[in-house]
């Protein structure tokens, strides 16, 4: 069984409604859940916020907070997720935001990806992950595992 396919056994037992606030990952978590026959039961929404302007008005993430940490920060990722909830009938939802690459600088290299997992009731989890530069298709790749693995354990 895939991780898509555990996570809608593991949502659709218990009774959990799912979106996603992706960056980086430009919809790849999204299409992964709803690749999976019958996902509709569990997959509320997905917002696509490639930009700053997308993340605050889809979402509600501050331009203070941009301004302050930037786009691939945990405090941008906590937002995201937050927001997710807060735009959607979902429960549970995770955010992602990094830096695919090519590219990155000293102080946000290549490979860097925030998470964020927010559900009702719970305070918000936030992590960083350092993916290294093995392309884009592989940080994204990764990215969209990782969040994947998120979400499943937080179901656990």
């Amino acid at each position: 069984m895939t991780a898509p396919e555990r996570l809608l056994a593991a949502a659709r037992a218990k009774g959990v409604l799912i979106a996603t606030a992706e960056s980086c990952t430009g919809g790849m978590v999204s299409a992964a859940i709803t690749d999976v026959p019958g996902s509709s039961d569990i997959f509320e929404r997905g917002f696509v916020t490639y930009s700053n302007a997308a993340k605050e008005t889809m979402l509600g993430v501050r331009a203070e907070t941009l301004a302050a940490h930037g786009a691939v920060s945990e405090e941008v990722a906590r937002e995201m997720a937050e927001g997710a909830l807060a735009h959607s009938r979902a429960s549970l939802a995770v955010a992602i935001t990094g830096i695919a690459g090519p590219g990155g600088s000293e102080h946000k290299p290549e490979g860097r990806v925030c998470f964020a997992l927010a559900r009702k009731g719970q305070p918000t989890v936030t992590q960083t992950r350092e993916f290294g530069a093995p392309g884009r298709a592989a940080v994204r790749a990764r990215s969209t595992e990782h969040a994947l693995d998120l979400l499943l354990s937080s179901l656990g």
